[in-house]
């Protein structure tokens, strides 16, 4: 009888344990949405993962620290890809930082620190002249920066940015559509943190579409 009765509390613990973590995991409609159709991905065989941020916006600001630590562990076959919106007026002072850095190779060293000299440190970095001086303290030829920031070719990646909120349809920044067929965002997730824990999650989910596809 005893043996009995620790086997049905046995089973008892393991469906709760079981509910709860049913209930713990994202839920389409909720944390995430399904995009239907699919959008096509550009990374082949690696899992895409698109972030949509704003330097002037303190969410995507407060995400950074989420997203670089879990970047260091999405794995080798994720590519994160990363697109300036370009909401309103204004805003495109930014995507042309973004893509003048990018053409520089310097979007490693100083994404977050363009981020953190805006919010933190009130530099203002969306004016032109403010943010000529403070490339120039960053080691980078302000004059080149100057170049590429008004070229055609910033002028062209704008707007194919532009194209591409349309097309995912963003309507809110920070953002994040993983392999073209799920996006969540900071208040669907809850928090930033939360956020990136859903992006992990539908990584994962893209993985086993992947392999179920083979």
């Amino acid at each position: 009888m005893r043996t009995v009765v620790k086997f049905l509390a046995a089973m008892l613990l393991f469906a709760a344990f079981a509910a709860a973590q049913a209930q713990s995991q994202p839920r389409v409609g909720r944390e995430f949405i399904e995009l239907t159709p699919a959008r096509p991905v550009s990374t082949g065989q690696a899992i895409e993962v698109l972030e949509f941020f704003y330097y002037g916006c303190p969410i995507c600001y407060e995400a950074q620290p989420h997203i670089s630590r879990w970047l260091l562990k999405a794995g080798g076959d994720v590519q994160l890809h990363r697109v300036p919106a370009m909401s309103s007026e204004g805003w495109d002072s930014f995507a042309r930082t973004y893509y003048a850095l990018e053409a520089l190779k310097e979007v490693q060293r100083l994404h977050w620190p363009v981020y953190d000299n805006h919010h933190f440190d009130g530099r203002r970095l969306n004016e032109e002249k403010n943010l000529l001086a403070w490339v120039g303290t960053n080691g980078i030829d302000a004059k080149r920066f100057s170049d590429i920031w008004h070229s055609g070719e910033t002028e062209a990646k704008t707007k194919a940015a532009q194209k591409m909120l349309e097309t995912y349809s963003v309507r809110s920044v920070p953002t994040f559509v993983v392999d073209g067929r799920y996006q969540t965002t900071a208040r669907m997730a809850g928090g930033t943190r939360q956020m990136m824990e859903v992006v992990d999650f539908l990584v994962s989910r893209a993985r086993r579409d992947r392999a179920l596809k083979k």
